[in-house]
């Protein structure tokens, strides 16, 4: 089995050596190379991937994140399986990614993808659970509501058989986030088809005039969403979708980002940075 799991990152810093993993530098138009070497990959020379190869929408990584390479992905990769997961977040074995001597010892080898990949077409992240917020109620207090409600307007138009999906994923209180996934390239090539049409739709009608760096992206956070209502269209048509553990390769602040999710749940705060 062919797999080939690409790990988006803007800088340079610690990667896993795996053979399977791919570095791919996003944003990379008109940005310095990253080399192999500043990932910490002895076996190979040169520079790591970009996202302004090929066919590709690097430029539109302000807006769309990590997306640039799932298009990537899409555009100009062959292989049975491919996926995506971050710098800083890694499908894992375990909660923890590893030690400081073994980093990246409980990221998902290749066998350990082949074997879950026998079983299934789509791995994602394990759901996070908002509990007292819906999909929809914790992105209208954390950004701005009327995204979701512009992708809704987008669905209704391009492929309103799915709206009914939309609805139930909004009035869930939980999802899996992050943009990651491993799938088969069939399917991960119709996922994309999909979301970047419905994505298309969004940016013809956002104004981002007078937005912040970290508000102007949007299309990146509204995909996560978007994701998830694919992932239930998927499952209602017989797809077996596995969840699997997104481990941090950074100490996250749980402390800060709780705050952070209730003053917005109660005092209308929006987020204006990542935690």
């Amino acid at each position: 089995m062919d797999i080939k799991i690409f790990i988006a990152t803007h800088k340079p810093c610690q990667l896993p050596e795996q053979s399977c993993y791919i570095p791919i530098q996003v944003g990379a138009q008109g940005k310095d190379p990253i080399s192999y070497s500043q990932v910490g990959i002895s076996d190979k020379t040169g520079n790591i991937t970009r996202d302004d190869e090929g066919e590709n929408i690097s430029q539109k990584n302000p807006f769309y994140c990590e997306l640039t390479a799932t298009y990537y992905i899409w555009k100009n990769i062959t292989a049975d399986v491919v996926g995506l997961c971050h710098y800083r977040r890694y499908f894992a074995s375990k909660k923890n990614l590893g030690t400081d001597t073994a980093p990246f010892e409980n990221v998902l080898t290749e066998a350990e993808i082949e074997r879950l990949m026998a079983e299934s077409d789509v791995i994602i992240p394990k759901r996070n659970k908002y509990f007292i917020e819906t999909l929809y109620s914790h992105y209208a207090h954390t950004m701005d509501g009327m995204h979701l409600d512009v992708a809704r307007e987008v669905m209704a138009q391009v492929c309103p058989e799915d709206l009914k999906y939309m609805d139930a994923i909004f009035s869930r209180t939980n999802g899996s986030m992050y943009n990651m996934c491993i799938m088969k390239k069939d399917i991960f090539d119709q996922y994309s088809q999909w979301l970047f049409a419905l994505l298309a739709g969004v940016e013809e009608r956002v104004d981002l005039t007078g937005l912040t760096d970290f508000q102007a992206r949007l299309f990146g956070r509204v995909s996560e969403i978007l994701m998830n209502v694919w992932i239930l269209k998927i499952q209602s048509e017989g797809k077996v979708v596995t969840e699997v553990t997104a481990a941090y390769s950074e100490k996250i602040n749980w402390i800060k980002k709780g705050y952070w999710f209730l003053q917005a749940k109660f005092f209308g705060k929006k987020y204006t940075k990542s935690a």
